[in-house]
């Protein structure tokens, strides 16, 4: 792969101090590999506006369905996938299933990401 030279350092010198700093600092590759994850999760539409939705109230998979005007069994499948990272939890009230953010770091998450793209 060609690289663009204006991409590049146009001389050879190497910080050690920052180099090393940089792998004082760095994570483990288990680490990287479910914050890579975590990510990809939160990177389908569906996904985010399911944690989005729930960082206000819990909601029962009928009325996440209908926000979201898909199928409740899609909404489901999502909602297992956000439940396997942990990062919602449900609770059963008779035969109804709510969902929850599982802690406020998601919200956290979800909210820097707005402010940013709001700059």
């Amino acid at each position: 792969m060609k690289t663009n030279k204006a991409d590049q350092c146009q001389c050879r010198i190497i910080h050690k101090n920052r180099v090393n700093k940089a792998y004082e600092t760095a994570l483990n590759d288990i680490e990287i590999e479910k914050i890579t994850h975590f990510f990809k999760v939160l990177g389908d539409s569906t996904r985010l506006k399911i944690l989005i939705a729930l960082e206000h109230e819990e909601m029962c998979v009928c009325d996440l369905a209908a926000y979201l005007q898909i199928s409740e069994s899609a909404v489901s499948h999502q909602l297992r996938t956000l439940r396997q990272l942990r990062l919602v939890a449900n609770r059963r009230q008779g035969p109804v299933l709510y969902y929850r953010l599982i802690d406020s770091h998601i919200s956290q998450v979800t909210n820097i990401a707005i402010e940013h793209i709001r700059e």
